[in-house]
């Protein structure tokens, strides 16, 4: 039996707003993370289990300033050192968000809307002791335990509490249908060429109607669109590994001496932040993460399920 688990806008104060070669939102893997956590929690004292992570945005500020062109984020001021110089230090991009996140919890819950009320109270004492992509959690609206929705009224019941917001979706089956359409015109497209058709903004001069090109005259300029339609951001959605996998012990300065370790490489992929009123199903909204032999993959509905992944 499948239950739903609302963590009603978390307010979340100095999360990590980098994410491998990304930057303006935590990455996926911190939130499947955030459920994996509260996961054993629950296993370990009601026999719960967490599996789908729905992630919705409600209101973020990032920590950065702009001269007028390229961004800079807000680093902290660090002390001086003995020979009062400015020591060295980490970039951190920092930012402020308000979520909400919808977890779809397996197991049976006792006691019908007792049992729910019960473990909504034991979550309420659980939740803010956690971090969420590295941040404080300073307050949770509401949180709340429900059947899932069955119908489109209990679907549109959800939605209208959570709204005004935007629900991350995974499109990365779209970046590999466009790395087919490439490879039709270069067989040496890659999917990193396809990727940044998703995550670069580029520009294009516009050929004059009778394809006369003059010396001296000033082109037209006009955006490139993206591939496919729709508020469209690159995500880094996992880890692969890019090394043997070694016993533990054997490589030093690693955080934990008991546990096997690997080097690994950040996977991407392309997701869409969509409107909560275009949302059917909370299947279309759900993460769910995936280990391989190779590597820690976090996926949503219509992701594909090969091997190949951009790294």
């Amino acid at each position: 039996m499948s239950s739903l688990i609302v963590l009603r806008r978390i307010r979340v104060e100095n999360a990590n707003a980098i994410a491998g070669l990304t930057w303006g939102f935590p990455a996926i893997t911190h939130f499947l993370g955030f459920s994996h956590t509260l996961s054993r929690r629950l296993t370990e004292t009601h026999g719960l289990r967490i599996d789908g992570c729905a992630v919705v945005s409600h209101e973020h500020q990032i920590h950065a300033h702009s001269s007028g062109r390229d961004y800079q984020f807000a680093l902290t001021r660090n002390p001086l050192t003995r020979d009062a110089k400015t020591a060295s230090f980490n970039e951190e991009g920092r930012m402020h968000m308000t979520v909400s996140l919808l977890l779809e919890c397996h197991g049976e819950i006792p006691n019908g809307e007792y049992g729910q009320r019960d473990l909504a109270e034991f979550l309420s004492q659980v939740c803010p002791t956690l971090r969420l992509a590295g941040g404080i959690i300073v307050d949770i609206q509401d949180i709340s335990v429900m059947a899932m929705p069955a119908s489109a009224q209990d679907m549109g019941r959800l939605q209208w509490q959570l709204m005004p917001g935007f629900a991350l979706r995974d499109r990365s089956g779209w970046l590999g249908e466009h790395h087919q359409t490439l490879l039709e015109n270069d067989p040496n497209a890659t999917l990193l060429d396809a990727w940044l058709d998703f995550a670069a903004l580029k520009i294009q001069a516009e050929t004059p109607d009778d394809g006369n090109i003059r010396e001296g005259e000033p082109a037209n300029w006009h955006v490139v669109p993206k591939p496919n339609p729709g508020y469209l951001v690159p995500l880094m959605t996992g880890y692969q590994r890019i090394s043997e996998l070694y016993a533990p012990g054997v490589v030093a300065n690693t955080r934990d001496a008991e546990t096997p370790f690997a080097f690994t490489e950040a996977v991407y992929g392309v997701g869409e932040w969509c409107g909560l009123h275009r949302i059917r199903s909370l299947e279309e909204i759900f993460w769910r993460y995936r280990t391989t032999e190779t590597g820690y993959y976090c996926q949503g509905a219509g992701a594909p399920l090969t091997s190949e992944h951009l790294n």
